[in-house]
């Protein structure tokens, strides 16, 4: 096959061969440079003959031609140089006396190929050449890294801080449980604040707080009678903070305690009511109650003293409204607001019903009859719960309660120790009833009456405290002065409708 029409490998942009040795023919024989039709060097520039894809047509203005040995041979320039033994071709002759022939292959891209060079060249292509980034990404690309960059360190300048020694952290005891003793003012609290309520209440022109406790699951609260006096509106707020409205079911005056009755409320957890009887002084209490409108407020304190005589009220001047009490005195801070509420021992028993507080003179006011500063000075009084749930059974069952009495008219303007018994009735009839409980013990007109089982009274009010402690049929025993003689007179307390 011809040089021509070979396909693999292509053909170097340019190669010699020396004539002798590389003649090829068709019987086999070589010969000189252009011997013979069949030669090859013939075939490739005959007269006429295309060139072939490989073709220098113009070997450039001179022509290289190495010999075997090695060593170069310039065999001329141009179309026209001496020795071309056909178009397209170069001849030559070598050192050694031998021809060669050049052919003319038109140049190709890249260097030109030296078969016996030191080593071959090889041509790398580089492809297209880069283009140089414009503004627009560059700008992007700016501002993608500053956002990140502005991330990470706004991140780490955080962990910084909260690393830092910069943050305070003061020490403190870890949580606790919050259970407390039963007979602890806060376990008293806990146990009895779900029955302790504040009533808020409207009329007569004005409108007030008041604080009260459940007695039972039917819904009856027990309060202070001067809390509802004047009521016309009664609204009732647990301590849940649920409210309701609630009717007056009985008051009296007489003992300050009142019943109302709130319905329609489910797990109303009433209080236990202990034995006032039992306490003594020193014991520790509790006071719970709305002072200033201020709910669920939990006061201590102890018992100061028992049977301690007060009278509250008279504010309308007739007497009609006075409440005698045989109190509790507590130290157990009290103030307006807290009327009503429950005063409690160390097991949470109500033992007394907060009732009145003694207020500080005012400056100027020495003697004591001006106008007192409101407040807990620690004089604070209750009605006996013994007392007080006598009064609420008889006002649940029938709205009035009953107080006992001994049948005579007290002279009140007396000022010697001891109760005096008038010499007449207001309205000018006997002091002393006919056939009442005073008569049938023997009790006379102008008689001074100085004990009630022993215990010394001080003057009228204190008789009628002492006797307002006991029940209707209770037996009492006076000790009464009669013409500078002391005598002893038993006595059966009769009954009568309070106000």
């Amino acid at each position: 096959m011809s040089d021509s029409q070979q396909t693999d490998p292509p053909r170097p942009s340019w190669w010699s061969r020396p004539a002798g040795a590389g003649s090829r023919n068709g019987d086999g024989d070589g010969g000189g440079a252009g011997s013979g039709a069949g030669t090859e060097a013939g075939q490739r520039t005959g007269a006429g003959a295309e060139p072939g894809p490989g073709t220098e047509r113009d070997a450039g203005p001179e022509a290289e031609a190495r010999t075997e040995d090695g060593t170069r041979t310039e065999t001329g320039s141009g179309a026209g140089t001496e020795g071309r033994s056909a178009p397209g071709t170069e001849s030559g002759t070598g050192v050694d006396g031998g021809t060669f022939e050049v052919f003319d292959v038109p140049p190709g891209p890249g260097p030109r190929y030296d078969p016996w060079a030191d080593r071959p060249l090889q041509v790398a292509d580089e492809g297209r050449p880069r283009r140089a980034p414009g503004l627009l990404p560059l700008l992007a690309y700016g501002v993608v890294v500053a956002l990140l960059a502005g991330v990470v360190g706004g991140y780490l300048g955080i962990l910084a801080e909260r690393r830092s020694g910069t943050r305070l952290e003061l020490p403190q005891t870890a949580a606790e449980n919050k259970n407390r003793a039963p007979d602890s003012v806060a376990g008293i609290a806990a146990t009895a604040l779900p029955g302790v309520v504040t009533l808020h209440v409207r009329g007569g022109g004005g409108s007030g707080t008041g604080t009260g406790f459940v007695l039972d699951e039917q819904g009856h609260i027990l309060t202070n009678n001067h809390v509802v006096a004047e009521a016309k509106d009664i609204t009732v707020t647990f301590s849940t903070g649920e409210s309701v409205a609630a009717e007056l079911v009985g008051r009296d005056g007489g003992y300050d305690l009142a019943v109302v009755k709130v319905t329609g409320v489910r797990g109303l957890r009433p209080l236990a009511l202990g034995n006032s009887e039992n306490v003594q002084v020193g014991d520790p209490v509790v006071a719970i109650g709305a002072p200033f409108d201020l709910s669920n407020t939990v006061t201590a304190g102890i018992i100061s003293a028992t049977g301690r005589p007060i009278t509250a009220g008279g504010d309308k001047g007739d007497g009609s409204d006075v409440s005698y009490v045989d109190a509790l005195q507590t130290d157990a801070p009290i103030n307006p607001g807290n009327s009503g509420g429950p005063l409690l021992d160390s097991r949470a028993h109500v033992i007394g019903i907060n009732s009145a507080i003694r207020g500080a003179d005012k400056a100027g006011d020495g003697d004591g009859d001006g106008a007192r500063q409101s407040g807990s000075i620690g004089l604070g009084f209750a009605i006996p719960v013994n007392q007080g749930k006598r009064v609420a059974e008889e006002l649940i069952r029938s709205g009035h309660a009953t107080h006992p009495v001994i049948g005579v008219t007290l002279d009140m303007q007396y000022t010697g120790d001891g109760a005096r018994v008038g010499a007449k009735a207001e309205d000018g009839k006997a002091s002393v009833v006919a056939d009442g409980p005073g008569a049938r013990a023997g009790i006379k007109a102008e008689d001074v009456i100085t004990k009630v089982d022993g215990v010394r009274v001080h003057g009228g009010d204190e008789l009628i405290i002492k006797i307002r402690a006991h029940r209707p049929g209770d037996r009492l025993t006076l000790t009464v002065l009669r013409d500078g003689r002391e005598r002893t007179l038993e006595v059966v307390l009769g009954s009568a409708d309070g106000s």
